[in-house]
This record gives C-alpha cells, structure tokens and sequence, in this order.
C-alpha cells in the first residue's frame, strides 16, 4: 500500500509493520517461498498480498515458485463442496519451516484465507497444529457509499469521495485500489458507489457514464468485490419516456434494454440499489403502484444477469403534520412491507434499517425482522456516524451491533436472533446478509478520526461471522493497527468498548432520540425536530416526556413484534428502561429500578457522561510516548474537542429538562436556570 503522508495510520489494519521480536523469533526466515496457483482472475492480488505482507511483518518478501510441496506458503484450489468464499488454514512443522496450507473450492476463498493468514501472524496465532476454517455466514455483505458525482458525500465526515470530482473519476485511483484491498481483507463482497439519493449527474452512472462504472468495477474485481449502482427509480423521465410506472411495457422495456448494455460495458456488476417513495424520491406511489411491483419490474431486468435488486425499506411520510397524533413514523416500514411478503421476485432482497427511525444512538430493532418470512432481506446498518458525533466525537459501534444481532425476535420460538436471520439460519431465503453506509472519504487517515477505522473493520468482521465478540474484534483492530504494545491495546479497546455508552449518557436519554441541530444533526437541540415534518416527536412538557407507543391507548406500534416482544414493550413495568421513552410517555417523577426518578436519572447521566470523556482523554494522554506522535496529536485534538462539545449536550439537556419541569438537581450541581 502507497504511503500517503509517510504514516502507519493511513494503512489501517493493513500496516504490516516489522513484528516485534518474540513474534519474529518464531516467524523471521519462515515464509522465503509462496507457489499460488496460475491462471485465476485474483491471482494478482493474491500473490501482492503475500509479497507485501509478509515483506512487511517479517522482513523477507517470499519468492515465487511453481511446486506446493516446495513453498513455506501454498494456496489450493480445490474441487470440493463448500462454499467458494470459505477456506480451510492450516499449518504444519516441515523440515525447518513452517508449512502453510491455504486451500479453497474458489479464488475469493484463497483471497480471505490470505488476508486471514496475514492477520493471525500479526497476532501469533500461526504455529504448527494450528488451524482454522471459516466460510461467511450471509452471502451479501455490503458497503453503500452516499457520494456524488460532483465529490460530494451525503453524511460524510472524512473528506470527499474517494472515487468522484468535479463530475468526474479521481485520478488517484491507487487509492481505489487501496479501498478494495482494505474491503476485501475484511471480507466485503459488494460495494455500491454512489448516493441513495440519484441525482441528476449520478443517474447517467449506468448510461453516458457508464465507463466511469466500468473503471472502479475492473479494480474491485481484482478483489472479489461485485459493483453496485444506486439508480433512480425515474431514469426514464430522464431519458425521453413520459413515464416511470413500473406495469407500463415501454417503461419495462428501457429497462431491460438499459440493463443489457450496462452489463455488456460492466461485467462485474452486482445489481441495483435502489431508494424509492421516500424523502422526496420518486417511486412506484406515484403512479398508485405497490413497492414489489416497483421491485419486480427492476428485478426482472436484472435478472437474465444474475444481478441482484436491493430495495431500501426506509419509506415513511416525510410531509407528516405535528398536530398527526395517529401517524407514527416507526410503524411505517412494517406498515409498508410486511402485507406485501412473498410478493417479491426471488432476486429482491429488502434492505431493512436496524431500527424504525434513523439509526439513532439507542431505538428498537425493527420489526420486519421476525416479521417478512418470504422475502429475501439484510439488515442495513450505518457506519458513518451521523447522529453518533459524526467522526469527531470517539463512538464505537459495535457494541450497538451485536445487540441488535443478538435481539431475539422470536418469530420461529427462542433463538430467533436478527443474527440467525441474516445469516439464512430461521428462513430459507435465498439472498441474506448486511449492508452499512460507510464512513470512509478522501481524508488521509480515511475515517476522519483514526479510531473510527474501528468502525469500519468491526462492521466487516461481524459481517463475516456475527457471533464473533465485540472484545475480540476490537483488540484484533487495536493490534493490527496500532502495533502490539499492551498498554496500548488495552488501553485503546477500552475508550472503544465503553464509548458508545458515553456518548448516549451525554445525548439523548432513554430512546427518545434526535434533540439534535436539524439538517446536519450535529449538536444538541431539544426542539430542533419537535414540530418538523419529519416524525420525529419526543412531546415533552412540564410533567413527562416520550411517545405512547402501546397497542392500549398508544400508536399500536409494540403490537408489531412477535407475541414475546409486544407483551414486553407493551408495559411500563416490562418495557426495557434502555427504550423506555421510545415505548411510554413517563412522568419525570417516575422512578426508575435504580431508585433513581427520570428527573434525576437524565441529570446524573449526562454528568456521568461528561466524566467518562474525561476519563478517557486522561487515558489516551497516557499513551503519549507508545503512539506515533502524529496519531497521538490527531486523536487528542478529537478528544478535546469531544470533551467541549459534551459539555454543550450535558448544560443544553439538562438545562432543558429543568426548565420544564423545576425540579432541581439531588445533587446541587449546575444547571442553568
């Protein structure tokens, strides 16, 4: 990997820096040869990564040879069942060496067990006997990037795009390069490149622009990974139709046709990604059209191809009146598609955000998770940090993750988990899987903040197998990426680990959600949203706060779960406290199973809150002399700056609250009155 500014950061976990000598006592004059079999498309890549990782990690770059019974490092295609992206690792003693055995059915297998061979290195894993075979648990692990053509990147925190400018392809296109080995070493098969949102410029992706597609698809074939393209539902329009009804032939011809040419330009093309009737984008509505057929009319396209349509569930009134207190925005996606399940072609796949709202700090899982039974789905979730401090502030979201994989939803009795549902494990579906809004832009350091990295690697480890731990993965990215020093380590994987409950405990109590700036939701505002258009309404007044959202007397939206989770969210008593406000409407004097009333529990965490940034801009100062010192300034000037602005949410929150109500704080701390 190219060396942007001379900095381990900018490799990520790829870094391949030198071991440290009781890793090279056992590995240094190990690994001199390599044999990779000749003839496949990723041989290339392959046989680089090898070069360059072990050049790296253990100072002698492998040389290549033709015989496997001749090399340290052998890969095995081999025709066997199993899945062509899994791998079987293995390593033996040979005559003063250590013999490595990587071995597939496919060349995606040999390209994961590669990077999985580098990465257990790096962590002292590889010795004689040891072993490893793993397979990926959904076939559809994806990356949606919301740029633009014009190098712009909806809820991008990092820079601008790494692929578009000024309407065009970058010319650093090493950097794309780079981009796909860093995908592919997590085990990233697909990645759509351009917003949601179509505009005019990115609609001519898949027509005058198509080379632009056909570019970055040729470098990421390099690495396994399948191209995908936002489009726009109304194309059509934009090209001399009249019409975009998905049932009219002539619509339904463009489409076939466009298709076609695209995928004689784009071999390597996935599918389409596609946001229809929401936020303002046109869809099948307009024309008194279901959702499916709007899905089944582009599926159809695509599907001579072997493409696949991906079709966003985020759907909801956006135009919705405050004085509405029958329309509840978190109903609307089940509201949507869960009467229309089994009407979708079998190369839809529904891609379901992890809650009902907006990937905010704390909300319920969706209950289209559980709820479609037929319809393939993924679960959608979001990598850039819009309302989690937007790569400024340090919050790491894996946590969050597993919670949300490990939620039962009990739609085929207990162990029903969103985990075994994306992984094809409760129903026979044919496409499973994950996709997540990256945070990855032109920044140097690609995340904005270097322990956002985190972030990305995380949501790919988990991708691949979700019943890995979040305290496992998080010290594999810590050592992988800023070197093997304990202190460090542990040091690091604790700010991540606890950082996603200290960004909550200053922000936004209980589930409630939003109270943030509208437009760039940066920053605390209690009212920003309250009489938007949006839906997005915590109905605080001078005695209680939340949303009535019970089956007795509310919007009815807990009786969407399974019998299990609607009885528990239908109570006060059994509702979980962590979404308590997303449920009820609470009286601030209700007391908590703390002992703790609401009043007093929203003052002392957004407090504790503060405190717990404190402790871990103490904690980080500490590693001063063990961090490279670009790093070290890097992630202390975020840090700080996390610190003031934490301080903003605490007064702002607090001051809010204490208006409302006029109960002072237990504790006789400040509050501005």
């Amino acid at each position: 990997m190219r060396n942007y500014k001379n900095s381990r950061d900018y490799g990520c976990w790829l870094n391949y820096d030198l071991l440290p000598p009781a890793f090279l006592a056992k590995y240094e004059q190990q690994f001199p040869t390599m044999a990779v079999p000749r003839g496949m498309a990723l041989t290339q890549s392959i046989t680089a990564e090898l070069r360059r990782g072990l050049g790296g990690l253990v100072g002698q770059v492998p040389n290549l040879v033709e015989r496997e019974d001749e090399a340290a490092v052998a890969l095995r295609l081999e025709d066997a069942a199993g899945s062509p992206e899994g791998f079987k690792l293995t390593v033996r003693a040979g005559e003063g060496l250590l013999k490595v055995l990587i071995s597939s059915p496919g060349e995606q297998g040999l390209l994961y067990g590669t990077f999985a061979f580098l990465r257990a290195l790096q962590l002292g894993e590889v010795e004689p006997g040891w072993e490893l075979q793993e397979s990926p648990r959904s076939p559809l692990r994806l990356i949606n990037h919301w740029d633009n053509l014009d190098g712009s990147i909806e809820r991008g925190y990092a820079g601008q795009s790494i692929f578009f400018k000024d309407n065009h392809l970058v010319e650093d296109l090493d950097r794309v390069r780079d981009y796909a080995r860093l995908m592919a070493s997590i085990g990233i098969n697909g990645i759509a490149i351009n917003n949601v949102n179509v505009h005019r410029e990115e609609t001519h992706l898949i027509a005058a622009k198509a080379e632009m597609s056909r570019t970055i698809s040729c470098i990421f074939q390099d690495y396994g990974i399948r191209l995908f393209l936002s489009v726009n539902f109304a194309s059509p329009l934009e090209f001399g139709l009249d019409s975009a009804d998905p049932l009219d032939p002539q619509v339904q011809s463009w489409w076939k046709e466009r298709t076609r040419q695209l995928y004689a330009e784009v071999p390597n093309l996935g599918g389409f990604l596609v946001k229809a009737d929401s936020e303002n984008r046109p869809g099948p509505f307009t024309y008194g059209r279901t959702q499916a057929q709007g899905a089944n009319m582009l599926a159809e396209a695509l599907e001579p191809f072997g493409g696949v349509l991906i079709w966003r569930c985020f759907v909801y009134n956006c135009q919705q009146d405050w004085r509405d207190t029958t329309t509840d925005r978190a109903r609307a996606a089940y509201d949507h598609f869960k009467p229309l399940d089994g009407q979708f072609r079998d190369n839809v796949v529904l891609q379901i955000k992890n809650g009902p709202m907006d990937f905010q700090v704390r909300e319920p899982v969706s209950p289209l998770f559980g709820g479609l039974e037929r319809t393939n789905h993924l679960l959608e979730l979001q990598i850039t940090q819009e309302y989690t401090g937007q790569q400024r502030h340090l919050c790491y979201l894996v946590p969050q993750w597993k919670e949300i994989l490990e939620f039962d939803t009990y739609a085929r009795g207990p162990g029903s988990t969103v985990a075994r549902i994306v992984t094809g494990s409760v129903f026979p579906l044919r496409w499973t899987g994950v996709a997540a809004v990256t945070n990855v832009g032109s920044d140097p350091n690609w995340t904005g903040h270097t322990l956002a990295q985190a972030n990305l690697y995380g949501y790919g480890r988990l991708a691949w197998n979700p019943e890995l731990s979040a305290e496992d993965i998080t010290r594999e990215w810590a050592t992988l990426t800023l070197g093997h020093d304990g202190d460090v380590v542990d040091t690091v994987s604790q700010m991540l680990l606890g950082s996603w409950e200290t960004y909550e405990n200053y922000t936004v109590p209980l589930g409630i959600g939003w109270m943030c700036n509208p437009g760039h939701h940066y920053g605390p505002n209690p009212e920003g949203y309250e009489y938007s258009k949006w839906g997005t309404y915590h109905k605080a007044d001078h005695l209680a706060i939340g949303v009535d959202r019970s089956v007795q007397g509310g919007t009815g939206f807990a009786g969407q779960y399974h019998l299990e989770n609607a009885q528990m969210y239908e109570t006060v008593e059994t509702c979980p406290e962590e979404l308590l406000l997303f449920f009820h409407r609470i009286p601030y004097t209700h007391v908590l199973k703390s002992g703790k009333t609401l009043i007093q529990h929203i003052y002392d965490t957004h407090f504790l809150g503060v405190e717990q940034v404190e402790e871990m801009l103490a904690k980080w100062q500490g590693l001063a002399d063990k961090v490279d010192p670009e790093t070290f300034a890097h992630v202390l000037e975020r840090l700080q700056g996390q610190l003031v602005d934490a301080k903003e949410w605490r007064d702002v929150i607090n001051t809010f609250f204490y208006r409302l109500s006029h109960i002072p704080d237990a504790h006789n701390r400040k509050i501005y009155p």
